[in-house]
């Protein structure tokens, strides 16, 4: 930021927004965020902040729904997402970011209007762990090129047909591991510097609050509400990723 007195009230409009909304749906936390601060702050700052705010809002979000937790169904795309960050952070080294993120925006909003025309949708049964892992694998692929921690994982939860809390224990805390690989990724390489750890406790407390009052909204949701939230926002992510 270059001091101006409007910076500072914009970081912590977007920082609110970016809460809440994940605190809703459960992810897209760094498309509403970065979509403001991008005007203000460098891209390297926005990355970082997105994935230690990303940690936060996705960790408290999974603390609360804990007791929901199913470590059978989570495990494969735990395991999937490991093998596929690093593959995803190795092809940002050759491949043009720009033609990766316009493909990932294109089949983002293929799918999305597919699924909100066309309400009734047959849950997919087959592919058991082993689908599940090459979701979490190619999930994590695509985490590590954009950013987009839960994207492929949110959208496989919709196909398999889960009710909205079983679906936020697998997608959220898959976001999580995801934001921690690429934060210890970003902290070895020294990219962290000390205006960005003033900004990220400045936040906090904006963070907590849109948080809260996002994970309050949640519950007034019924499923059909909540698969309307989340296609709607994976819509706009792909339209962000085009423009």
């Amino acid at each position: 930021m270059d001091g101006s007195p409007f910076e500072l009230p914009i970081f912590l409009l977007a920082t609110f927004a970016g809460a809440l909304v994940a605190g809703l749906s459960g992810f897209a936390f760094g498309l509403v965020a970065a979509s403001i601060w991008l005007y203000i702050l460098t891209p390297l700052q926005t990355a970082t902040l997105i994935i230690a705010f990303g940690l936060i809002v996705q960790g408290y979000s999974v603390w609360k729904l804990r007791r929901a937790l199913d470590w059978k169904k989570l495990w494969p795309f735990m395991a999937g997402a490991a093998l596929g960050v690093p593959v995803g952070v190795s092809i940002l080294t050759w491949a043009n970011p720009v033609h990766v993120r316009a493909g990932v925006g294109a089949f983002l909003v293929l799918y999305s209007l597919y699924a909100l025309l066309r309400p009734a949708i047959a849950p997919v049964k087959t592919g058991g762990a082993a689908a599940d892992t090459g979701v979490g694998f190619l999930n994590g692929v695509l985490g590590g090129i954009t950013g987009l921690a839960g994207i492929l994982v949110t959208i496989w939860c919709g196909l398999r047909g889960w009710p909205k809390d079983v679906q936020r224990t697998v997608f959220q805390p898959v976001a999580v591991a995801i934001f921690l690989m690429s934060a210890l990724w970003i902290g070895a390489k020294g990219a962290i510097t000390a205006d960005t750890i003033k900004l990220s406790l400045i936040g906090l407390p904006t963070l907590f609050a849109g948080t809260w009052l996002g994970l309050k909204l949640y519950g007034r949701l019924n499923e059909a509400a909540f698969r309307k939230v989340v296609l709607v926002l994976l819509l706009a992510s792909g339209v962000v990723l085009i423009v």
